[in-house]
């Protein structure tokens, strides 16, 4: 089980490209809203109803926890400390957490990128604490996955379903959609 946090305020794009992609390749997401509403408001005023709220969800066997980016969601998304509690945990037993645009800040602010090669939109780089930026599209390394920004969503996203299944699978969805 994957789970993406929405909050008012994220890209769209970033978010929904995710849920759309891995659902095409029978990876199972939740989309869990941070707001205490299911109801949530992108960053363009696109409105999304969320899967479940953050307090009905049971992370305990999640496979990876994703953050999409825009403002303020990551602003929101920062703010929320039982999640950013749980983004440590997670960080903590090495497990999966992925995040694109503004969002990888969020893990750079809460010390989970020291000494990992990220990536992130230009001008949050030094939100990163810790962090070997390296500008590329996406990278990953150890249990971390970032993406740049909104036009790197579906290399992100294929990001996330090769490690979560395999190259093939997401060569697979690449030529589906016509990406390849």
């Amino acid at each position: 089980m994957v789970y993406i946090f929405l909050a008012d305020g994220f890209e769209e794009i970033e978010g929904l490209t995710v849920v759309d992609l891995l659902r095409r390749a029978d990876v199972q997401i939740v989309m869990v809203s941070i707001t205490g509403k299911k109801q949530v408001m992108g960053s363009h005023n696109i409105k999304i109803e969320a899967d479940e709220l953050f307090g009905e969800s049971d992370y305990t066997k999640a496979d990876m926890l994703i953050l999409p980016g825009g403002m303020p969601g990551t602003k929101h998304l920062a703010e929320h400390q039982e999640f950013v509690t749980l983004l440590k945990q997670f960080n903590r037993e090495g497990r999966k957490i992925a995040a694109i645009c503004a969002a990888p800040s969020v893990l750079g602010m809460n010390g989970i990128l020291k000494g990992k090669k990220v990536t992130c939109y230009p001008g949050y780089e030094d939100k990163l604490t810790g962090a070997l930026v390296t500008g590329n599209k996406t990278e990953a390394d150890l249990n971390i996955i970032t993406g740049k920004g909104m036009g790197v969503s579906i290399d992100f996203s294929l990001r996330i379903i090769e490690t979560l299944k395999d190259k093939e699978t997401a060569e697979k969805i690449a030529a589906a959609i016509q990406y390849i």
